[in-house]
């Protein structure tokens, strides 16, 4: 297996409730920008207290981060569950000769199961390593390819399938193609399957034709009225952009959607919503 194909996976649950029924279930998700503020990061996941938490951009063995294991180290301080899927190489961050990596991870309080990366077929090559291209933290070298984690989640009363999604940030049409590979994947399941969808897609998902892909795979957009409202931070030459989702699909009810724009741990801000299901 290649390694930008493995999932590693840990548990730092101390004392499970096998009993809890919970009236609601609080959903996080979070590009956290490589984890560069773990610190601060941790403290705002610690204070949202959430059941399921999903972050894009979590470090593994990076010299940018100390060749930390982001994910393993959230799950730690929060005591959850947790799986951490690949998504690239960096070659320019291999700290003290090991291989450096990063990609998603999904947490939970509750048991997850049955993980596995759905990794795009069509992917930019802007990315690959070039022997005119030094392999410098500059110029960010990588091997691999944006990827949905999916991921079983055992709530008390049935199974949640999370989407824990990334999609391509340079060349529209090869973000449109796996925005429709990710979508086909979801239609794959039976309609009464609870399902939530949620991560950096870089595009705005209120836009046409995307908003009317995602309506006929029958996901619902509880962040649509914050079509307006940018989830990025301005960096550099950037300005800020509407780009995080959480999209549901299912025998869910979803309320309080909210935007943490008050965040500044990561270039992205925080999402969460609550929801039950039927």
């Amino acid at each position: 297996m290649e390694a930008t194909q493995e999932l590693e996976t840990g548990s730092f649950i101390r004392t499970p409730d096998l009993f809890a029924r919970p009236d609601a279930v609080k959903i996080v998700s979070w590009n956290i920008n490589r984890g560069q503020q773990l610190n601060e990061v941790i403290e705002f996941l610690a204070q949202e207290s959430a059941d399921l938490i999903l972050l894009q951009e979590t470090d593994l063995s990076a010299r940018r981060t100390h060749g930390r294991n982001v994910a393993r180290e959230i799950a730690r301080a929060l005591e959850l569950n947790y799986v951490f899927g690949c998504e690239f190489e960096e070659l320019a961050q291999r700290h003290n000769g090991v291989h450096a990596y990063h990609g998603q991870a999904t947490l939970s309080r509750f048991p997850i199961s049955n993980s596995r990366i759905l990794r795009f077929h069509r992917q930019s090559r802007f990315w690959l390593p070039r022997w005119f291209i030094p392999r410098m933290r500059l110029f960010q070298r990588r091997l691999g390819g944006r990827m949905a984690l999916i991921s079983y989640v055992d709530l008390p009363d049935r199974k949640l399938i999370a989407y824990n999604v990334h999609l391509e940030s340079r060349g529209d049409d090869v973000r449109c193609s796996q925005l429709s590979e990710l979508l086909d994947d979801i239609s794959r399941h039976a309609s009464g399957v609870p399902i939530a969808v949620a991560g950096d897609f870089n595009a705005n998902l209120h836009h046409e034709p995307t908003a009317a892909a995602i309506s006929k795979t029958g996901l619902t957009n509880p962040f649509a009225g914050i079509s307006s409202l940018p989830t990025t931070v301005p960096f550099r030459f950037k300005g800020s952009r509407t780009i995080d989702w959480i999209l549901t699909k299912g025998p869910l009810i979803a309320f309080e959607p909210k935007l943490h724009d008050t965040v500044r741990a990561s270039d992205h801000c925080p999402l969460s919503l609550m929801f039950r299901c039927k």
